[in-house]
Order: C-alpha cells, then sequence, then structure tokens
C-alpha cells in the first residue's frame, strides 16, 4: 500500500472513492460532507436518502460506513463514516479507528483500488489534529486491505503537517 499526503480540495481526487466525513444523519451538512454533496450533485443525496430509508432511519451509527455514487465527482464512489465527536472525558479513539477500518472493508467490498480520506473528525468534532494523524495513520497502515493507493487530502497547511510528521515519523 501507498500512503500519500495531499494538501488540497478532497473533491478534485481523481480516485475510485473518496471517504465523507459524514454527519449521521447523511443528508448533508458542512465542511467536507457539504463540500461533497455540492461538488457531487443531487445523485449522491438521493442515494443517501434511500440508504436512510432502507437501513438507517435512525442514522448511521458512529463508526461505520456506507457507500454511496460520486455522482459528478471525479470518484466513481463517496465512502460515507460517521467520526465521534471528541471528548476529553471520553477515550473516543476506537470509534475513530473503526472510521477508517469500515471504510477500507468498503473500499474492498466494492474492489477497488484508490481511496481518498480527510482527516476524520478533526474539524467541527474538534477532534486535536495531531492525536486524528497519529489514529489515522497507525489505524490505515495496520489494516489488511486490497487497496493500493490511500492518499490523506488535508485542507489546511497545519492538518498536512501534523500527518507528515505521524507519516514520516
Amino acid at each position: 500500500m501507498q500512503i500519500t499526503l495531499v494538501q488540497g480540495d478532497i473533491t478534485e481526487q481523481d480516485v475510485d472513492a473518496v471517504v465523507n466525513a459524514a454527519n449521521s444523519s447523511l443528508l448533508g451538512g458542512g465542511g467536507v460532507d457539504g463540500a461533497i454533496h455540492r461538488r457531487g450533485g443531487p445523485a449522491i443525496l438521493e442515494e443517501c436518502r434511500k440508504l436512510r430509508a432502507s437501513h438507517y432511519g435512525g442514522g448511521l451509527p458512529t463508526g461505520q460506513a456506507v457507500a454511496t455514487t460520486g455522482g459528478d465527482l471525479r470518484a466513481r464512489w463517496v465512502i460515507h463514516t460517521v467520526g465521534p465527536v471528541y471528548s476529553d472525558t471520553e477515550d473516543r479513539s476506537a470509534l475513530l479507528a473503526s472510521c477508517y477500518r469500515e471504510s477500507l472493508r468498503v473500499a474492498d467490498d466494492l474492489g477497488l483500488r484508490s481511496i481518498a480520506f480527510p482527516a476524520v473528525s478533526a474539524g467541527i468534532y474538534g477532534w486535536p489534529m495531531d492525536d486524528a494523524a497519529r489514529i489515522a495513520v497507525t489505524t490505515v497502515r495496520s489494516t489488511a486491505t486490497l487497496v493500493e493507493d490511500v492518499r490523506f487530502v488535508l485542507f489546511t497547511p497545519d492538518a498536512y503537517r501534523a500527518f507528515e510528521r505521524v507519516l514520516n515519523g
């Protein structure tokens, strides 16, 4: 597996799947979630609504992942995963690690070879970037997968540097 870092916009990645740091409703939101829904167009939201109606009426559980079309994105697929909200009183790191493992499992189920991840939970969900990077890189490195190309696409220079320290450390 080749792990690379990219500073930029995850919606512009030419990969088999991009991972969406979704909220449990699967109906769009802010940050990465909003950007993917805006750029990917209505087909993504339509499939998310169908998934909610058939399987996830109460919302997609934290740490789980599910795929929809990529709509108008370069990526054929969007893998939606719900990251945990950071807590300084409860260790929720296993849930964050599960987001990465489950996203890779979905990619394997679909026979995908390339995937782009954002820094799940490190935005509005408040996870400290250095810790989010450590969990993300460590989990991806230790997960058995058929995916050959894993990209972490980081929006800010600070996020890129945090992931770079872990990847090269």
